[in-house]
């Protein structure tokens, strides 16, 4: 994990030094600050779609796992109409098509909403995945304890769920920011929007797209360092505990 760590430190530092050399280019630096700017946007929505993708996820898989009949087949239509259709076409729906039933989004909002049911769609079976995984005795161990079912997987199930979950969400967490570069066909003022700006004014193609490639780079890098060591802490915390 350490190596690990290390080697994904080092990549994020050698991918930053390469921007940073990139950047400062004399005929470059006019397209920096614009690139900044929307780096941020782009940041923003990750972020956005993030904490609307977490709840949905687990509601999801719960909903699926233990929920009444009809609670159930609204999940299981939740998950598959979100995994079986593409994330453009979700984000056209919600800005285009909602409008005509009495019900308008801000870009904005309307990407945040669409990128999150999507990945929350996905992430609902990594989810049941984890949840499923945890040792039956776990469970048996709740009921000899008299635990309640809620009890039971806020202090002994989610918990261990959680550590065989981290590595597929920080994945997840990598194609949510990729897919945020859709949210440009809706006029978001993202990274990719504002890239594809630039070039038109400027025809500097080259540049500019080995800048936003790059920024990219970085954020994802990023994420990875940030979930390894959110699994390398739940996985100690569950060796303490046990």
């Amino acid at each position: 994990m350490r190596i690990s760590k290390t080697r994904a430190v080092c990549g994020v530092a050698a991918t930053a030094l390469l921007l940073g050399c990139i950047a400062t280019q004399p005929q470059l630096r006019q397209f920096v600050p614009a690139l900044l700017k929307a780096t941020v946007m782009t940041m923003q929505i990750t972020a956005g779609a993030a904490c609307v993708a977490v709840p949905m996820a687990l509601i999801a898989a719960l909903m699926k796992m233990y929920a009444p009949l009809p609670l159930r087949w609204l999940a299981i239509g939740y998950i598959e109409v979100f995994r079986g259709t593409s994330a453009l076409v979700q984000l056209f729906w919600l800005f285009f098509v909602l409008p005509h039933f009495g019900v308008e989004l801000q870009p904005v909002p309307a990407s945040i909403i669409a990128l999150g049911l999507n990945i929350g769609a996905y992430g609902a079976e990594v989810v049941r995945g984890a949840l499923q995984a945890v040792a039956r005795g776990q469970w048996e161990a709740t009921i000899a304890l008299n635990m309640s079912f809620a009890t039971a997987m806020r202090r002994v199930i989610i918990p261990q769920a959680v550590v065989a979950m981290i590595p597929p969400w920080g994945n997840l967490f990598i194609e949510l920011l990729k897919s945020t570069s859709l949210v440009s066909m809706i006029t978001v003022a993202d990274l990719t929007f504002r890239a594809q700006q630039l070039n038109q004014f400027t025809f500097k193609t080259v540049p500019i797209f080995t800048l936003v490639l790059l920024i990219y780079l970085v954020i994802a890098v990023l994420i990875t360092i940030g979930f390894r060591t959110l699994e390398g802490r739940a996985s100690q915390g569950m060796r303490r505990k046990s």
